[in-house]
């Protein structure tokens, strides 16, 4: 995960120079952005899957997902 944030952030660096960023380079910048928001989905999700409410009684409860 660490090497595509680099390279992520390396074309971000990249995009705001004079020379800007090839074809190749804007979709290998798609592709990585892409990648990385559906990591972040994930973690975000089995974090929320490992989460309790803890009603005032003691009881405790998973979280649901709406919709």
């Amino acid at each position: 995960m660490s090497e595509r944030l680099d390279r992520i952030n390396e074309l971000a660096r990249k995009s705001r120079t004079p020379e800007g960023l090839t074809e190749e380079e804007k979709e290998e910048q798609k592709r990585l952005r892409a990648e990385y928001v559906e990591a972040v989905r994930k973690n975000v999700e089995l974090q929320l899957g490992n989460t309790y409410i803890v009603e005032p009684d003691g009881s405790k409860h998973p979280l649901k997902k709406k919709g």
